[in-house]
């Protein structure tokens, strides 16, 4: 059985932000603009998401 997998892609800077946030993006494997990365959707990666709903967005399809 194969994990779902969820794309997920950077729409804001790390310029200015919390070395927090800043730490969440390099754990998602972003931090330039515009990048996207897949990863299996773990209740974790989640998580990491919903801490940066103004920096990530969730690409569909």
């Amino acid at each position: 059985m194969a994990d779902k997998t969820i794309k997920i892609r950077q729409i804001g800077s790390p310029i200015r932000r919390p070395k927090g946030q800043r730490a969440i993006l390099t754990g998602l494997g972003l931090g330039k603009m515009h990048r996207e990365v897949e990863l299996v959707d773990t209740p974790e990666v989640r998580g990491m998401i919903r801490k940066l709903p103004h920096m990530v967005e969730i690409v569909e399809g």
